[in-house]
């Protein structure tokens, strides 16, 4: 499809739209009441999960159940390494994301049962030079604004850019890693100790996880999962050397269970400071989970944030929950206080959250709203079909066949977007092209992608871009192609409004283009 056909494409998208938009208001089939996990639920998460790893080309998965307050049963599933077909067992280590917010947040809220922190005490108190300076509102950020994500921070300011604060803090939800890693330092100054030191100390010996740690450990070498890519292919493993408490915990899901176990059964706090954790502290907007540019139009009503840990509230009452994405690792947590129940599930596959709804749909039932909100794609999705015709036969083909879902909607301006950068892993740059194109026009105010194909002998690259709504690709000449390397993703907001492009230079994976009125921006590789 050129650019002709894809403009006329979005044109009669626009039409059908209107017509067919009611098509997406349909109601969904009701939730399954909640329940404890018990015999029958073991048998069909034996039966059904076998098969949707092979659906969702998921290489393995450990999962846990928690009945009573307590780990009722720990299996696994599938191979930790496609190439190796080593088994998944209970020892295998996975990355569990940004599951590691809720275990640091416990250890934070243990500090505040020692009278070592105060959650409502300016962060900057506890620091001998300010985190960001030249920005008197550093001074607002406390441990409670952190932890229910509140900050101002953006999720990750990205390399060689400083730290900013986007909003008053306090005011609003936006997601942050950033803020979790500015807490961070401020554990480390009030104890004096490096973080994983002081995460085994306070929380990891005294709950028993003994193979959960933030920093990589030798014996993980022989345990651990390998992750995987949307295709089923191995990727690189990634062994900290540093803790990051946003994202380098590593762990089983046994492990995890017994984090999970403290949590429903109020171990190991003060039941005041647990009741904190557990307390909605912001309602979180219906339409984004990282938004630093804008206000919410309104708030949800039914999912909100604690102290490290989502919150849904629902029929069923209060539930404890955290999604896990580390692109080839992913992972999930759910538990209910009142009810004593939970799961804990992690996955080595990057669609290892497509499956989530079902499987916990199997361990436990019960009115879900974070997976609405978390808009991931299921395995059987019009998003993850599309994508998965894109790289077998093609942009083309694709769009032919899905059409419909990419007029209503039901294929969101996201999972288009993750598309085209499968087809940019793939190496397939033309349809890549195509699919960013008509992901601009569908959504005016898309990102504007540049990414190059790497001619080292001319040294030009092509550029697909938004420009104020209309898609163009154009080839740049680079005066020096030396440091040009294969298909780099370069990812640019288009709230910067582009309007001429006055000239680009590529060194060192990095994208430097001037724009009027004499600025320069530059972008590094997008990870």
């Amino acid at each position: 499809m050129n650019q002709l056909g894809v403009r006329s494409f979005v044109v009669l998208a626009l039409a059908l739209a209107v017509c067919c938009h009611s098509l997406q208001a349909q109601a969904q089939p009701p939730a399954a009441p909640l329940k404890k996990p018990d015999r029958a639920t073991i048998a069909a998460l034996q039966k059904r999960v076998p098969e949707l790893l092979n659906e969702a080309t998921i290489p393995g998965l450990s999962l846990a159940l928690i009945r009573n307050g307590k780990t009722y049963w720990a299996h696994s599933f599938g191979v930790r390494d496609e190439k190796t077909r080593a088994p998944v067992t209970e020892e295998t280590i996975f990355e569990a994301a940004s599951l590691s917010k809720p275990v640091f947040a416990y250890g934070v809220l243990k500090l505040v049962d020692r009278g070592k922190l105060d959650l409502d005490i300016p962060l900057s108190r506890y620091m001998p030079q300010l985190y960001v300076e030249g920005d008197r509102r550093i001074d607002k950020i406390t441990a409670r604004i952190v932890l229910s994500h509140r900050t101002g921070f953006p999720n990750w300011r990205g390399a060689g850019h400083p730290l900013e604060i986007y909003f008053t803090p306090g005011e609003r939800f936006s997601y942050s890693g950033e803020g979790f890693v500015y807490l961070q330092k401020v554990v480390e100054a009030i104890t004096g100790k490096p973080l994983n030191e002081y995460m085994s100390e306070a929380v990891f010996r005294p709950l028993g996880m003994a193979s959960s740690s933030y920093v990589w450990r030798p014996d993980y070498d022989s345990r651990t999962a390998t992750g995987h890519d949307f295709s089923g292919q191995p990727t690189d493993k990634r062994k900290p050397k540093d803790a990051n408490v946003a994202w380098s915990l590593h762990t089983t899901a046994a492990d995890y269970a017994r984090f999970l176990e403290a949590l429903i059964n109020g171990k190991g706090l003060k039941r005041a400071t647990l009741r904190e954790l557990e307390r909605p502290q912001v309602a979180v907007d219906p339409e984004c989970a990282s938004c630093t540019d804008r206000a919410p139009k309104e708030l949800s009503k039914n999912v909100f944030w604690g102290l490290g840990v989502g919150i849904q509230q629902t029929r069923d009452g209060e539930s404890l929950w955290h999604g896990g994405d580390n692109g080839s690792f992913k992972c999930y947590m759910l538990a209910y206080p009142k009810q004593k129940i939970g799961v804990a599930m992690f996955a080595n596959g990057e669609n290892g959250l497509s499956i989530t709804e079902e499987v916990v749909r199997l361990a436990m039932g019960g009115e879900q709203p974070a997976f609405a909100w978390s808009k991931n794609d299921t395995y059987d999705s019009p998003a993850m079909r599309f994508a998965k015709v894109a790289s077998e036969k093609g942009a083309t083909a694709a769009i032919d066949e899905f059409r419909p879902a990419l007029t209503t909607g039901d294929i969101s301006e996201s999972s288009v977007n993750k598309a085209g950068y499968q087809m940019l892993r793939l190496k397939k740059l033309a349809d890549a092209i195509q699919i960013f194109q008509l992901n601009v026009m569908l959504h005016p105010r898309s990102w504007i992608y540049v990414f190059d194909t790497t001619y080292h002998n001319n040294g030009k690259v092509i550029v697909a871009l938004n420009m104020g709504g209309a898609t163009v690709n154009q080839t740049f000449t680079i005066q020096n192609a030396s440091g040009v390397t294969s298909m780099t993703p370069v990812q640019v907001s288009s709230s910067r409004h582009l309007t001429q492009l006055i000239a680009i230079s590529v060194a060192n994976n990095t994208f430097t283009y001037a724009l009027p009125p004499q600025s320069v921006t530059t972008f590094e590789q997008f990870p």
